[in-house]
């Protein structure tokens, strides 16, 4: 039976020669999502602001307009309106109820739910979450601190596994990662919880197994073709490891694209997330974290045999010129 082969065998893209472009696309992007999430902010979903969020499904989409209409008449507080998946669901938040008392919760989701029931026949109450302001403080504290920590911990591992340059590039593709799917959130306006910052943990841990691959590649062969230029390295390195990078992308794509399409609104911005973070995970291991190492300055190990060394294999791997063995 033939085996199926997204890449065909003896592929050899320069890499490198792009790399300027890529950089500068890099760059682009990143300040593109950090002016986005500042102009426009993030949706921060009730686990990060406090309060009550209350789903509720209409038969037909209504009007936002006459839903908040109908909300600010209980005096219940200021809702925020956000219309979710085909329109017929929609999301209210509210401030949290002043009594901590789980009783004040629930009366006030039965009055949201009797009169949106009252002026649109045929609404149903879907879920409600409820999260203190103190609460949500520590939830953003230890998100951002998770988040943190796995990118430097990420970072120093590659660092005394590797070389400094492999840590520092590691991180700054990593960063380039997580920013630019943190400006997706701010355009597209997808509600950003605790599932989120998930998803972002996700993605660095799928990031940096595909860094570490070519990256140990790359180290390999740096001691194999000590007098190969570092740009030749790089490229044999991102080649010979592009048929197990393309195969890894794609099958991870077909399951989020299954979960995107089935899973439902709740999981539909982990899931956009994931499917962001790889593909440009993907593009950030092949053209920017590899690439930066040449900038970064790194070189191939010079040959250390010993002078009078009659072992001729050995010089002659030492030696070798040839990007591929067979």
């Amino acid at each position: 039976m033939r085996l199926l082969k997204l890449v065909p065998d003896n592929t050899n893209i320069d890499f490198v020669r792009l790399r300027g472009w890529a950089f500068g696309l890099t760059l682009a992007l990143t300040l593109l999502a950090v002016g986005v999430t500042f102009a426009k902010g993030l949706n921060l979903g009730v686990d990060f602001v406090g309060g009550l969020m209350i789903e509720e499904k209409f038969p037909t989409p209504p009007s936002a307009d006459r839903v908040r209409s109908v909300i600010d008449g209980l005096g219940v507080g200021e809702a925020n309106i956000q219309t979710v998946g085909d329109g017929r669901t929609i999301s209210i938040r509210l401030p949290a109820p002043n009594s901590n008392d789980e009783g004040a919760t629930n009366a006030v989701v039965r009055k949201v739910e009797t009169a949106l029931g009252q002026q649109f026949p045929g609404a149903t109450f879907s879920r409600y979450d409820t999260v203190s302001g103190k609460v949500s403080g520590e939830l953003i504290k230890h998100g951002v601190l998770a988040v943190v920590l796995a990118v430097l911990g990420i970072g120093l591992f590659a660092i005394f596994r590797f070389e400094w340059q492999f840590g520092v590039s590691t991180i700054v593709a990593i960063v380039h990662d997580l920013l630019v799917t943190l400006g997706f959130f701010a355009i597209t306006r997808f509600e950003v919880d605790l599932t989120i910052i998930a998803a972002f943990l996700t993605i660095i841990g799928y990031s940096i197994n595909d860094k570490i691959v070519i990256d140990d590649r790359i180290r390999e062969n740096m001691r194999r073709y000590r007098k190969m230029d570092m740009r030749e390295i790089i490229n044999l390195s991102v080649n010979e490891t592009l048929p197990r990078t393309v195969m890894t992308s794609v099958t991870i794509l077909l399951a989020l694209m299954a979960l995107l399409l089935l899973g439902g609104h709740v999981l539909r911005g982990f899931t956009a997330a994931m499917i962001l973070g790889i593909v440009v995970g993907t593009y950030s291991s092949i053209y920017v974290s590899s690439s930066l190492l040449i900038t970064l300055g790194l070189r191939a190990e010079p040959n250390r045999e010993k002078p009078g060394t009659t072992d001729k294999r050995k010089v002659a791997d030492a030696e070798r010129i040839t990007p591929r063995e067979e």
